[in-house]
């Protein structure tokens, strides 16, 4: 029995330490935009950056080239963009890049480090 203590205290605390492993899918509404150009200047929002100069189609290029996409919420959180969706180059989300949309997903992370996993996209507008 003393064997098993340990391993039953070590389980409990594994489990409350990671909430994330139950994490129930949740659906985020928001802008789909370009990650490094969106931290440099939080007014690429569009698909045409200032990078400090004009840049048209910046954040389609970007995500092709496989650079990272976040949904911008509207309450200002970003969440980056990981799985099914953001395969192969970001395929899926490209065509979508400044749309309002909603993802649905698995979200991880804490304060501004927040991912989520999408399987799901729906287009809310242009």
């Amino acid at each position: 029995m003393r064997r098993f203590v340990p391993a039953i205290l070590a389980l409990l605390l594994v489990l409350v330490l990671s909430p994330e492993l139950f994490a129930a899918p949740q659906t985020i509404s928001g802008r789909l935009v370009d990650v490094t150009c969106y931290k440099q200047n939080k007014a690429n929002t569009g698909v045409d950056h200032k990078m400090p100069e004009d840049t048209p189609g910046c954040a389609v290029t970007c995500a092709k080239m496989g650079l990272p996409v976040a949904l911008l919420a509207a309450d200002g959180k970003v969440y980056t963009v990981t799985g099914d969706l953001a395969a192969n180059n970001n395929a899926k989300l490209v065509p979508h890049m400044s749309h309002q949309v909603e993802l649905t997903g698995e979200v991880t992370g804490k304060g501004d480090a927040l991912t989520i996993a999408a399987t799901n996209l729906k287009m809310i507008s242009k």
